[in-house]
């Protein structure tokens, strides 16, 4: 890798709002390059603690104080309102200032293989088998995963290599600030409706992201499920290479089974030539095509089958990713971080192949907009489960708008039942009083959602 530079004078980058995944992960990435960091959140965390143990400075909370003279570059995400005093001082302090993706960018620029897994869906599985690939293969990559990977001890790893591996989200078009040489895109559906005004939209954003790819040398890894792809990759000099579950594709897994636990095992072709049996340590139908889209983007770089499997068949998950938590009155605990309905669809279809006899959901929805465009399709997945309970929307970054509530959700699944499959319990609390109460040998229990739900499940086991 070359000598890592942001400017001639970077000394002194500070973060507002540090206890961010990503943020937090380029704040690590910045101190072992010997930058001077430091930063600010609302409140202290986990990770602003392990930061702090790193002998980074973090600030509570955010205050126009932080912005002090000696700081040369100012981190921010879109997630900092304007009228936030932080922001406004950095503003007026004269720092060079930087949106989270651009400082990521201006970082992946310095990698001679720099892949971006881009996607609706499976970003953060995808990147961190990648990683354990790309760790098998002694490749010594750079890694920046939107979860806590137990693999890298956390969620960056910073490598000596020209390897870079690095989720892309597409909400507010983040990753259109990237320089990768390979791309991952695993799904295209219907998501960020706050910003994206539709679909056509959000495919729109995609085919700008698979531009940024150099002529004749970029590859594009991409999922043969998503609707025509001519047309996202039309006029652009790139290597485009497909893969599918049990059809037609460069990658493609064949003859799939499951065990007990629900991890799946398949036979990898790869341009029709069978190369070898793949076992997962991960449940799921979503996970196979994750791995495939994994073993893809390794291969392509000179990568063995034999490291691609075995480090498939170590990877056991990451954090808040079908996660088996523990136990609570001989009922079996998990968590997963899904919050789109067809998140939640792959979840519950994983679930079905790991031995219960209730399937209970805790559910936190995540974001308003997000609830009330998708309220039918929230319906439709959660009436797989066996009872639903339903915590209040996690707004994240928006306002209440009056019009939309998780108990529309309860009614929706209770509406022609006769039993009362879905309860609408608003507080954690309610929902963990609950389950005390009715939890018993046999069920399996998922806390789901991108908020703070895990909590419920962690509560119990405690």
């Amino acid at each position: 890798m070359s000598k890592f530079t942001l400017s001639d004078n970077t000394k002194h980058v500070h973060f507002i709002g540090i206890g961010g995944i990503s943020m937090s992960a380029i704040a690590r990435l910045l101190a072992e390059r010997g930058f001077t960091v430091s930063g600010s959140d609302m409140k202290e965390s986990s990770i602003t603690r392990d930061l702090a143990d790193l002998g980074i400075k973090i600030s509570y909370p955010q205050a126009a104080a932080n912005i002090t003279s000696d700081i040369d570059v100012i981190v921010y995400t879109s997630a900092i309102h304007p009228d936030n005093p932080e922001f406004i001082a950095a503003k007026e302090s004269g720092a060079a200032m930087y949106q989270r993706a651009e400082l990521l960018g201006l970082i992946m620029k310095h990698y001679k293989n720099a892949i971006a897994v881009a996607g609706t869906h499976g970003k953060t599985t995808t990147t961190s088998m990648l990683s354990y690939i790309y760790l098998e293969g002694n490749t010594d990559p750079t890694v920046f995963v939107g979860g806590i990977l137990p693999g890298i001890g956390g969620n960056m790893r910073a490598g000596k290599s020209e390897h870079f591996v690095a989720e892309a989200c597409e909400y507010t078009d983040s990753f259109l600030h990237f320089y990768p040489t390979t791309e991952i895109i695993l799904n295209i559906e219907p998501e960020h409706l706050d910003y994206f005004k539709d679909l056509a939209a959000e495919r729109i954003s995609f085919s700008k992201f698979i531009n940024l790819l150099p002529d004749k040398e970029g590859i594009l890894v991409i999922n043969k499920k998503i609707d025509d792809i001519e047309s996202l990759t039309e006029g652009k000099d790139i290597k485009v290479i497909t893969y599918s579950l049990n059809e037609d594709a460069d990658y493609r897994a064949s003859f799939i089974s499951y065990n007990e636990k629900g991890f799946g095992s398949y036979d990898l072709y790869v341009r029709g030539e069978k190369l070898g049996r793949v076992s997962l340590s991960v449940a799921g139908d979503h996970n196979i095509s994750n791995s495939l889209a994994a073993i893809a983007a390794s291969m392509e770089h000179g990568i063995g089958f034999e490291a691609c499997a075995a480090a498939l068949k170590k990877y056991t998950g990451t954090d808040r990713r079908l996660q088996l938590k523990g136990t609570f009155n001989k009922a079996v605990i998990y968590d997963d971080y899904a919050h789109h309905p067809s998140e939640i669809k792959a979840t519950l279809d994983a679930c079905t192949r790991i031995a219960h006899k209730r399937l209970i959901v805790a559910f936190q929805p995540h974001l308003y907009s997000r609830t009330k465009f998708f309220l039918p399709d929230f319906i439709k997945v959660l009436s797989a489960a066996d009872k639903v309970l339903l915590a209040d929307i996690y707004a994240a970054r928006e306002k209440d708008p009056g019009d939309i509530s998780s108990k529309d959700i309860a009614d929706g699944i209770n509406k022609g039942s006769d039993s009362e499959k879905a309860l609408y319990l608003g507080k954690f609390e309610k929902i963990k009083n609950f389950l005390i109460n009715n939890l018993k040998e046999g069920d399996l229990l998922i806390t789901m959602g991108a908020g703070d739900i895990v909590t419920v499940g962690e509560k119990l086991i405690q």
